[in-house]
């Protein structure tokens, strides 16, 4: 296998198998949020409900976090992400007779929408154990050597879900309406399913089965905290993402400013995915490692701009490139921020360490989208996004200023070293 393959992931069976199945996932996950965010804006035509829905998802997310990352180094990982896909057909079923007249047409709008919480509730749930197994099946399946690359085509394919969900589900709600389009999400989601059985089992590569949560939970906390590149990177992300994220108001500046109804929203929606595909697919030609720091800092200092851009534009196609471009920055941030966690992570841990990742970055989009909420609820939904852009710009630049060695963080000795171990 060459050494600057830009394909070497792409010849193992079973990566192409896992980038199926979470292509699959991630389009009908992503279809699925943006429908939902639909019908409760539409139903309540209040910001602060779409706030309320990260709420919802961030809560036990954020709690469970820790001990689903010790579940999930204690466990076989194929069929752990079984059980999760499993679980989470019930949540798209549960979603789809909510939405279903027959069912709830005698229902008030306050129990149809504290129902579609509480399946956001148990969704996340779920993905406190989600983001620990795909993290953990992903490095058993790829040898070390092109953890990079396979980082860079893993990323590349939750973009494109990412891009071809919203779209789709933005287009299919003006097409055949929430309801049917939610019967699409859950037929998604099974055939995640059946196609992930294909995966062989893995072995187990903890060798403390069976120690205790908290000895364990404590172990994993102190990695990261004693590992100053993964700390750097997962702090950065965690408060750009709080308060640049302007994805969780589309739906207001879609409706209320723009006015490009549905289609528009669904493309609007897309577009920051658009840009991070693109950008990832140019990473798989030339790597990033080198003075990863400046360029980590340097990518989120883009993104935050583009959120200013966003939030001041009244202008449909101005809005829509500000968003491409902040995905084609958030691109470059994610593949970085995955190489650094895959590479600096040993096997036993990776549980643990992403579960711990998702608490800083994972969690702070669902918080981010109640920031959002709450800032759209009483400071205006532009001042709100463009607050939240400033706030970004504010906290790369204290990053670098006071961490030089987050600055110099270079990752090629790091990814020769594991080239040459294998």
């Amino acid at each position: 296998m060459a050494k600057k393959d830009p394909y070497a992931a792409l010849r193992i069976k079973e990566f192409n198998i896992f980038l199926l199945v979470r292509f699959v996932l991630v389009f009908g996950w992503s279809m699925q949020f943006i429908v939902i965010e639909w019908q409760v804006y539409s139903i309540t035509k209040d910001p602060l409900s779409l706030g309320i829905i990260g709420l919802m998802e961030i809560i036990p997310a954020f709690t469970m976090a820790l001990f689903a990352g010790h579940i999930v180094d204690q466990k076989e990982k194929r069929n752990l992400l079984a059980t999760c896909i499993a679980a989470f057909s019930l949540i798209s079923l549960g979603l789809f007779l909510l939405t279903w007249d027959e069912v709830v047409g005698d229902w008030t709008t306050k129990a149809i929408l504290y129902s579609i919480y509480g399946l956001v509730f148990f969704g996340g749930f779920l993905r406190s154990f989600f983001g620990p197994t795909i993290f953990s099946l992903v490095a058993l399946i790829v040898p070390k050597k092109i953890y990079p690359n396979a980082a860079t085509w893993n990323s590349s394919t939750w973009q494109m879900a990412g891009v071809l969900g919203p779209a789709f589900g933005g287009l299919s709600i003006g097409w055949i309406g929430v309801h049917w389009s939610l019967c699409i999400i859950f037929g998604l989601v099974l055939l995640s399913l059946i196609i992930l059985l294909q995966i062989k089992k893995k072995p187990v590569l903890n060798p403390k089965i069976g120690e205790p949560v908290i000895q364990s939970l404590k172990e994993g906390v102190r990695f990261v905290f004693k590992t100053k590149a993964i700390l750097g990177a997962m702090t950065l992300d965690m408060v750009a993402v709080l308060f640049g994220g302007a994805i969780a108001l589309l739906p207001v500046f879609a409706q209320d400013i723009l006015k490009v109804g549905s289609e528009g929203f669904g493309v609007l929606r897309a577009a920051p995915a658009v840009g991070a595909f693109i950008t990832m697919l140019i990473t798989a030609y030339i790597p990033i490692s080198k003075n990863a720091g400046m360029k980590l800092l340097a990518a989120i200092f883009g993104f935050g701009v583009c959120i200013i851009v966003f939030g001041l534009s009244s202008i449909f196609w101005v809005s829509l490139l500000a968003l491409f471009f902040s995905g084609m920055t958030d691109g470059v941030s994610m593949v970085i921020r995955q190489t650094i966690l895959q590479i600096k992570t040993p096997d036993n841990m990776r549980g643990r360490v992403s579960s711990v990742n998702s608490m800083f970055v994972g969690s702070s989009n669902e918080l981010g989208a109640f920031e959002s909420g709450i800032t759209a609820k009483y400071m205006g939904t532009v001042t709100a996004v463009v607050f939240g852009g400033t706030m970004t710009l504010i906290t790369v630049i204290t990053t670098g200023l006071v961490s030089p060695s987050f600055r110099k963080l270079d990752l090629t000795k790091d990814i020769e070293a594991h080239e040459k171990a294998d």
